[in-house]
Parts: C-alpha cells; structure tokens; sequence
C-alpha cells in the first residue's frame, strides 16, 4: 500500500489544529508535544497515519490486556450490535444476568463469601458507588483509609480517596481518605528487607488505634471514625509497586479487629494482569467489595462493577435505585465481559502470563546491567516496572523518561531496516517509572523486540 506521507502529516496537523481549538484539555493527558494520532491497531500494535507500527507495551492502561481487535471478543460485540445493542436500564437482558452470576460465583468459590454485582460505565463510577455503599453499610461515615501513591479515579468522590492533591485542589474542600504508607521498598527507609518494611508499615497503622488520642478509635463507644480501607493490591498509577507477601494479611487483620471494611480496587490490575483474575488472590485475604473494569470488555465498551458481599449489597440495605446510570450494564458491554469471562475459563492464563512476565522481567534485568539509569525493576505477571534514574541508579530522572517517551513516539526506531515505535507509560510518584502492561497475548519475539527497543530509547535519550 502506497501512502502519501505529506498528505497524511498535513492530515494530522490539522486535525491538531482543530483539536487545539474546539477540545476540551481537561479529559485527556498530552505525553507528547505534538500529540500523538493512531489510525488503526492490532494484536500489541497500534499504527500511525503513516502506516508505522508501534509495538504497545502498556495497552491502554491494561484496558485492552487481551490484545488489540481480539477477533473473538470484537466478534460478539458484532453479534450484539445485530441482536440487542441497547435497551433502557429499567429493563432486563441476559448478559447482564450471566455475567453477575459468573463474577458472584467466582467469588463464591475463592472467598466462600455470598455476593452481588453491581454494574456501571467506567471504574470512576463504579468506586463513587462502592463509596455509597460503604457509607450505607456504616451508618453514614464519610472517611476513608487510602494508600499515599493509591489511585481510584478522578470524580470527586474517587479523587478523595487518590492521593494526589493535585486533583482536588482546584474543586473546594469535601471528607478526603486518611492516606496511609505504603510499602515502597525501593524508596523506602534503608536498612530494612521488604517483608520488614511491610512490617513496619503494617505497625504504624496499628499505633492510630493504640488510644483515643492517636486520633481515629473511640475505645469507649467501640467504633472508627473512618469506615473503609480503599487499596490498590499493586499500585496503578503510583507506578506498579508491588508490596512484600506478608503485607495485605497484617493490614486485613487490623480491619477485622476495628469493624472496617476491605474494599479492593482491581481496576487496573484485574483480569490476570498479575497471573490471577484478581490481583487481591496472591496476598491471601479475602476482600468485602471489590471494584473492576477496563480489561472487562477489553476496551470495547465502557463498564465495569462492584462486587459486594451480600450483607452489604442486598435489596434490602441496598435498594433499587440507589445509584443509577442510563448506560450502566448495558447489553453490548456485558455481552463481551461474558465472553471475556468464558474465554478466561477456557485458557491457562495464570501460566501463560506468568511465564511471558519472568521472560519480560528478566529482559528488563539485562537492561538494567547495561544502563545504570535503570533503577529498580520488579514485576508480578505481566505487571512491571523500571524506574528512570539518574546514573546513581536511585535518584528519580523524570527528565529522561520524557525524552525515552518522546522518542518512542517519534516512530524513528529501527527494526530489520524499517521504522517502527515504541509506546510507553508514565508513572511513578516522581513520574520517573515505566509501568510495563503488555497484552497478555504478548509473544515471546514481541517481549524480546521489546527489550531492543527499550535499549535504542534508553541509548538515544542519554545522548540527548
């Protein structure tokens, strides 16, 4: 296919003029100056206008963890389209049923815990109904528990449960979490092995329940101001940071004895991005709500949910009509979350992500011998990370990561005398950390074009 490169570049420059115009900023994020356009993608490739592939190693914020144009999955939201795209939310059709029951009976066999599922259109509104339900559940609380470096969304109930300031601060005052250490080993105090730190953290939780003066327990009536823990089992946004084993037990431990419930947002990491279906699974405890969404659909169609256990969730607590959303559980999205959940049950996925991710992890750990810029790398699945540093291997180089992303975007790479690109997402609490989401369909010979790639990004940003 001959394509008209000038044509397509002043294609492009104005569509950018247009958008620079008339689009609101405030939805998107630019990691590039000028932005980048896709045309068209597939399988852990997107393409540019010009044609050029660019290898994907963070799909979508793992919203699309089974590859782009899954032709299994885009072909029942075909199906759909052709038998029930949509019908008003008062109504019944039977994905919506199906799915419920699968991700309800999942759940039945791993906790042995009774519960329900609750549907909406993206993560962000789903965590707004998990903070309905938890303050029902607590007779009107309005605090929180949260994880310092924690992320659960950008409308202003979930931005009050992230850590970021900065995206509250523009929005007034309203009940933000009680943000609490997590174990960054990496960044963490010296001295300490990781299952310590968890340790030490675990502890200084503990301590705010020691007495009435350390500022959240009330010995005397019994009870907690704060009605829930949100976490992250693995850190999203704050840039795949992976806590010790022991960590999730003691916290949970602490929940139990002080009336506070567990609510597990595996929104990113859900769907066996970590080699589990839910992330929560490798740390031992069982969760009271837990909220999913992006890989559900594979990207194909905005929703995602709650599960709940069933003292918290049930008709009668819980009643209709206590959240609502025109497009909540709409029939083309659970009829591809059925089919994601069916083709989970069909395929080893557990090892199959985590044999791709050692391979990926120990491709990084090569890197890492060859560039000192490369600080920490670790990874649980085909959910890793690699912090850009300075050449002291510790202090954080934003800097550097801009440039390597800018580059891969660039689309000027090599690769058996052709152009290609390479794209990347940025992390981290200094935004100096590749957070690595790969497809889960990632092959053995993308994981190691990758690392070549990854070696010509480094090697041209140090070069500057």
């Amino acid at each position: 296919m001959n394509i008209d490169h000038s044509a397509t570049a002043a294609h492009d420059a104005a569509l950018l003029a247009d958008e620079a115009k008339y689009c609101s900023f405030g939805d998107t994020v630019h990691y590039s100056e000028p932005p980048k356009i896709f045309a068209r993608c597939q399988g852990s490739y997107l393409y540019d206008s010009a044609g050029t592939p660019f290898l994907d190693l963070q799909m979508w914020y793992s919203a699309v963890n089974f590859g782009y144009a899954n032709q299994r999955l885009n072909a029942v939201l075909k199906q759909q389209i052709d038998t029930l795209p949509q019908v008003a939310s008062q109504y019944l059709h039977p994905t919506k049923i199906e799915l419920a029951k699968r991700v309800a009976e999942d759940a039945k066999k791993k906790w042995g815990l009774d519960g329900r599922v609750h549907f909406n259109v993206g993560g962000s509104q789903s965590v707004e109904d998990s903070l309905k339900l938890v303050r029902n559940a607590s007779g009107g609380k309005s605090l929180n528990f949260a994880f310092e470096g924690g992320y659960h969304g950008r409308t202003l109930g979930a931005s009050s449960i992230t850590s970021s300031y900065r995206y509250r601060r523009r929005y007034g005052h309203f009940d933000r979490a009680q943000f609490i250490e997590f174990p960054y080993h990496f960044r963490g105090p010296k001295g300490m092995t990781k299952e310590e730190y968890g340790e030490h953290c675990i502890a200084k939780f503990e301590r705010l329940f020691e007495t009435e003066y350390n500022g959240v327990w009330d010995s005397k009536a019994g009870q907690c101001e704060y009605a829930a823990f949100y976490i992250e089992p693995i850190q999203g946004t704050g840039g795949y940071v992976i806590p010790p084993m022991n960590f999730f037990k003691g916290i949970k431990r602490v929940l139990d004895q002080y009336g506070i419930l567990l609510v597990v947002d595996e929104i990113q990491m859900g769907f066996f991005r970590t080699g589990k279906l839910w992330s929560i699974e490798h740390f031992g405890v069982k969760p009271d709500v837990l909220v999913f969404g992006k890989a559900l659909t594979n990207g194909l169609n905005p929703l995602a949910g709650i599960w709940a256990r069933e003292e918290l969730i049930n008709p009668k607590v819980f009643p209709p009509g206590s959240t609502h959303s025109t497009f909540a559980s709409n029939p083309l999205g659970t009829a591809v979350g059925l089919e994601t959940m069916k083709m989970l049950t069909e395929t080893d996925y557990e090892t199959k992500v985590m044999t791709s991710g050692q391979r990926f992890l120990e491709g990084l750990r090569e890197l890492q011998k060859k560039h000192k810029e490369i600080g920490d790398v670790d990874g649980l699945g085909l959910a890793l990370r690699a912090e850009i540093c300075t050449a002291d291997g510790f202090t954080p180089n934003k800097k550097l990561l801009d440039t390597m992303v800018d580059i891969g975007l660039a689309g000027e790479l090599e690769h058996n005398g052709k152009k290609i690109g390479l794209v990347l997402d940025v992390g981290g609490y200094h935004k100096n950390v590749i957070t690595f989401a790969p497809s889960l369909h990632i092959t053995n010979e993308e994981i190691d074009l990758g690392m070549k790639l990854l070696d010509q990004v480094l090697t041209k940003a140090k070069r500057g």
